[in-house]
C-alpha cells in the first residue's frame, strides 16, 4: 500500500466520500475484471462491481490496515459474485455477443498475432465459464490479478495448502474441459500422447493469455 492510498483510506474511514472515490478510481478496473470473469456477463459484472464498492464503503471500519486493501476488496467482490451465482441459473452470454471481450485489444486494426491472442483469450473465457466458482476464483486471482498464494488464501478464507490444491484441481478441470471441446480425431487408447499434450495446451492457454487480458 502506498502512502497516498493509506491517506485516502484514513480519510474515507472518517467519512470523506471524495477520498473513497479516489479508491474506486484506483481499483475499478481490477474489480470489474474479477467480477466479469466470475459472472461472464458485462452488465451483471458492472452491477456486482458497484455493489462491492458500496459494501466496502459501508464496512470500511472493519478493514484491517495490516492487510492489503486490494485483498480485502477482492474478498468482498468475490463473495458477492458467488452469492449471485448461487441465486441464479447460469445462462452465459456467448463470447461473440459480449462487447467487453470484443474490445479488449482496443479499436485500432489488429495484426494477425493480436487476433490470435484474442481468440485464445476467448477460448480461455469459455473454459472459465464452465468451472465451479470455488475453482474459477483461484485461477482468476492467480493468473489475471497476479495474487500471491497468501493473498488468495485471505480472499477465499482458505489455508495456503488448500489454495494450491484448488489451483491444481482447477488446472486439471480446465485441461479436461479443453479436451472435451476438441474434435475426437484419435482413438482414446492410441498411445501417441496427444491427450496429454492437449491438457498441457489448455494449461498454457490460461497461463499465457491471462496477462494479456487487459492488454
Amino acid at each position: 500500500m502506498n502512502d497516498q492510498e493509506e491517506i485516502w483510506i484514513q480519510q474515507a474511514r472518517g467519512g470523506d466520500k471524495r477520498a473513497f472515490s479516489r479508491l474506486v478510481e484506483a481499483y475499478q478496473g481490477p474489480v470489474f475484471s474479477l467480477t466479469y470473469r466470475m459472472l461472464g456477463n458485462a452488465q451483471e459484472a458492472e452491477d456486482a462491481a458497484q455493489e462491492a464498492f458500496l459494501r466496502a464503503y459501508s464496512n470500511l471500519r472493519q478493514y484491517n490496515p495490516s492487510h492489503k486493501f486490494s485483498t480485502w476488496l477482492f474478498s468482498i467482490a468475490n463473495h458477492h459474485c458467488i452469492d449471485r451465482l448461487r441465486k441464479r441459473r447460469v445462462t452465459w452470454l456467448s463470447i461473440e455477443d459480449n462487447p467487453v471481450l470484443q474490445n479488449l485489444t482496443g479499436d485500432s486494426p489488429q495484426p494477425e498475432g493480436s487476433a490470435l491472442r484474442r481468440e485464445q483469450r476467448d477460448e480461455v473465457q469459455r473454459l472459465l465459464d464452465d468451472l465451479e466458482p470455488e475453482y474459477r476464483t483461484p485461477l482468476i486471482l492467480r493468473y489475471w490479478e497476479e495474487c500471491s498464494y497468501e493473498e488468495i488464501a485471505q480472499i477465499m478464507d482458505l489455508s495456503i495448502p488448500a489454495v494450491k490444491s484448488r489451483l491444481f484441481r482447477a488446472r486439471q478441470q480446465v485441461a479436461k474441459l479443453y479436451r472435451e471441446s476438441q474434435p475426437a480425431t484419435i482413438p482414446p487408447h492410441s498411445g501417441d500422447g496427444k491427450q496429454g499434450r492437449t491438457g498441457e495446451r489448455a494449461t498454457r492457454l490460461v497461463q499465457f493469455t491471462a496477462p494479456l487480458a487487459s492488454a
